[in-house]
This record gives structure tokens, sequence and C-alpha cells, in this order.
């Protein structure tokens, strides 16, 4: 998620890496949630919604980079970083 904030939020080499390290971890929560994000930076709400609802989450926020710090904050508790 960390080439999400990289790449300002917007796609490009940055959202693709973001992307291909999603799709190597399909199954996995964390990965689910953070692909919903990529999805809604690439302004695909249909598979963003997917996502989320894969992950078991909802939208926190309004705004990807409001939704991109509640994610990180609690995937550090989560994962102990």
């Amino acid at each position: 998620m960390w080439w999400l904030k990289k790449g300002g939020f917007k796609t490009g080499p940055e959202w693709e890496k973001a992307h291909l390290i999603c799709q190597e971890d399909e199954g996995d929560t964390a990965h689910a949630w953070v692909h919903a994000l990529v999805h809604w930076v690439e302004g695909d709400e249909w598979n963003s919604n997917y996502w989320y609802r894969s992950a078991g989450k909802q939208r926190l926020a309004l705004t990807i980079e409001t939704e991109w710090n509640a994610v990180a904050a609690e995937l550090s508790k989560t994962l102990g970083t």
C-alpha cells in the first residue's frame, strides 16, 4: 500500500506495483483490503467494492488519502508494525 502513497494516489508505475503485490497474496484479508483501495484509486468502483467485501470491510472515509491513513493505521495495529 505504500506504493499508492508514493505514487500520489494516482495510477502509474507505483499503482501497478501496489496492484501486483495485492495479486500475489489473494485470499489474505489485509491484501484484499489494500486491493480495494488500489481499485478505488483506479476509479473502478465495482472492483473496489468486490475487494472490500472480500476483506469483510467497508470504506471508512470519503477520500482516498483519508482511507489510506485509516487502513494503514489499522493494519499497523493488526500486523504489529
